[in-house]
């Protein structure tokens, strides 16, 4: 790496607001708000809506989609197609 051209890395804690948890990570990100962490040393906070603690895609979890429900609310606002007459 070339000397002076890259932002200073430093430790950060990420606050997922969503699922209230928090992380200590390195970042380059900065913040004026602070947080003390578990070992009493004070970091940079910054606050996110969603992460892997609270996106369903990391976490695991899926929806089930309604597929019937969706194909009879379409036909009930529609109206079902025309039959092919030979």
């Amino acid at each position: 790496m070339k000397p002076r051209i890259h932002p200073a890395s430093r430790p950060v804690v990420f606050r997922d607001r969503a699922a209230d948890v928090a992380f200590l990570t390195r970042s380059t990100a900065d913040s004026t708000r602070t947080i003390e962490w578990e070992d009493g040393t004070s970091y940079p906070l910054i606050d996110v809506e969603i992460s892997s603690a609270s996106h369903p895609f990391y976490t695991g979890t899926s929806r089930v989609l309604d597929t019937a429900g969706r194909v009879e609310r379409f036909e009930r606002r529609y109206g079902r197609a025309a039959t092919v007459r030979p």
